[in-house]
């Protein structure tokens, strides 16, 4: 007979599995990684700007039922599901940075979650540990891309990993309704989609990989319910490009942006900056400033641990029998195309040549590979510790154990220094920033004029109590993502002006204002300077 409780046992167990030593672990070290980007949330680590703002200021507008946005505003080509992820608790608590940040937060939570079940899957208990242990760690970049509500990257990876996850479960046949898995994995391919075009190198190899697994079922239902899931999410964007101006279409305006302007740099600068700068950096290795030489060592490794992952998962889709083994080979195959897609098209663009540090964001997505990726390095640093190769074998084990200590080693130092030191000088703008508008606020402005990387952030600390129209550098007119603040601006009979103290913008309105400039000069804090002439100055009517 059973025991009493047996069941009740039996029910929780379902519920709440007993995790082995290594998920025991990676539990651990994932709560470590959360509660570590929780403190810099909830101190608004890394520092607020416009960008960000202008998803806050979304996130109010839909909360407040006044917008409905499908693109971000001023740029439509970035989905705004973090806006609408933010919306609830913006309403709830007016303008906060935290809770902007919070649904990020949990999106990043989901994507260790994620990524720990699929390393488990395509490699081993121990090294999932490993791979969740490197991504609870965060250099400032890396911290920027999982915290910080600037779009599409966090919800992108976490979709990707389900739809990998969902082709495992189809192939292995523990999927129980497998019609309705395939209509997720359409629905989550739209929203991505939707979300960040970043990310269409990666749904690419994961559609060939469904393509895989399914071949003479996507001829039926299963098909028809990819269609739809995948129709239901990119649905916001084919509505919007369908009313959309002409010239203003995703397609349209991501050409516009692609385009080369100047002279094209070389394919060895855009490797140096593509390979040597972009991918320590987006692997966390790297301070925001730049990398040091000793620090690029990875990025001259990236593309060789490619080719030879390729080739592992190529000898493993032979040795392996039946479609349920053999998924492993074709997951790991497909996030090592997925990267070496990704990585390639980067390296195309000017950017990577021109600014690196800059645009090095563009390839946090490459994350999602990394359990492909270092899976060479921990296959020969096993083989090497168990004593199973030769010589020559444990040569080369001892290596790929030296670069898995290292790439620890420099992460966890970097993480350090950011935590330790690197965040003071944030905090210290954010502070100034809030100074400003309280300032502003307590001086009776309403509308003011400034630059891009003043208004939309003063307009959310002020929860819309002050609204900002973007100039440029000579006073003109500059970009301003919501055409509604800049409207406003026109009809306003005294506007203020909000410039960075000795900047370019500051100098040109004290040139205009001549002598009365330190009269109609109002304050002066955090490094700005705020203007209340008697009247507007407007250079470019």
């Amino acid at each position: 007979m059973p025991r009493p409780g047996s069941e009740a046992q039996r029910g929780r167990s379902r519920w709440l599995p007993r995790l082995d030593r290594p998920a025991l672990v990676a539990l651990i070290l994932g709560v470590l990684g959360v509660g570590y980007r929780l403190y810099l949330v909830l101190n608004t680590v890394p520092v607020s700007n416009s960008d960000e703002a202008t998803f806050g200021l979304a996130a109010l507008h839909i909360a407040q039922g006044r917008e409905h946005p499908v693109f971000l505003y001023g740029q439509r080509y970035m989905g705004m599901l973090q806006s609408y992820l933010a919306a609830p608790l913006l309403a709830v608590t007016g303008p906060s940075w935290p809770a902007l940040r919070l649904p990020v937060l949990a999106l990043y939570a989901l994507f260790l979650w994620l990524i720990h079940r699929l390393t488990r899957r395509i490699g081993s208990p121990w090294f999932a540990t490993t791979v969740v242990g490197l991504l609870a760690l965060g250099s400032e970049r890396v911290i920027r891309d999982q915290v910080t509500t600037v779009g599409g990257r966090p919800e992108v990876k976490v979709a990707v990993l389900a739809m990998l996850l969902i082709v495992m479960g189809l192939a292995r046949g523990t999927v129980r309704h497998r019609w309705w898995a395939v209509g997720g994995f359409g629905l989550l391919a739209g929203l991505a989609l939707w979300s960040d075009w970043l990310i269409v190198p990666y749904l690419a190899v994961a559609g060939l990989a469904l393509l895989w697994v399914l071949r003479r079922e996507l001829l039926g239902w299963a098909g028809l319910l990819l269609v739809l899931g995948f129709g239901v999410g990119i649905a916001p964007m084919i509505r919007d490009n369908l009313v959309a101006p002409p010239g203003q279409d995703s397609l349209s305006v991501l050409g516009r942006i692609s385009g080369t302007q100047g002279p094209t740099p070389s394919w060895g600068q855009r490797l140096d900056g593509g390979l040597l700068e972009g991918v320590p950096q987006a692997t966390g290795l790297c301070p925001l400033t730049g990398c040091a030489r000793w620090q690029e060592w990875f990025g001259l490794l990236y593309p060789v641990l490619l080719v030879v992952g390729v080739v592992l998962a190529g000898f493993a889709y032979r040795r392996m029998t039946g479609p349920g083994e053999r998924v492993v080979a074709v997951v790991r195959l497909a996030l090592l195309v997925g990267a070496a897609l990704t990585l390639l098209a980067y390296v195309r663009s000017s950017l990577a040549a021109t600014e690196p540090l800059g645009n090095a964001r563009y390839l946090s997505v490459l994350q999602l590979s990394l359990p492909a990726v270092l899976w060479p390095l921990w296959v020969a640093a096993v083989a090497c510790w168990r004593g199973t190769v030769g010589a020559a074998g444990r040569l080369v084990g001892a290596a790929a154990t030296a670069a898995l200590a290292a790439l620890t080693a420099t992460a966890l130092v970097v993480t350090v220094l950011f935590a330790t030191a690197g965040a003071e000088p944030g905090r210290v703008q954010e502070r100034q920033s809030r100074q400003l508008a309280e300032l502003v606020r307590a001086a009776g402005l309403r509308e003011v004029y400034g630059e891009y990387w003043t208004c939309n952030r003063l307009v959310f600390n002020t929860g819309e109590q002050v609204v900002c129209g973007v100039l440029d550098s000579d006073l003109r007119p500059g970009q301003n993502r919501y055409s509604a603040y800049w409207w406003r601006l026109a009809r306003a009979a005294r506007p203020g002006y909000v410039f960075e103290a000795g900047g370019p913008a500051d100098l040109r309105l004290r040139e205009l204002l001549g002598d009365r400039a330190d009269t109609d000069l109002l304050a002066e804090v955090g490094g700005f300077r705020v203007y209340h002439p008697p009247t507007p100055l407007r250079p470019w009517r």
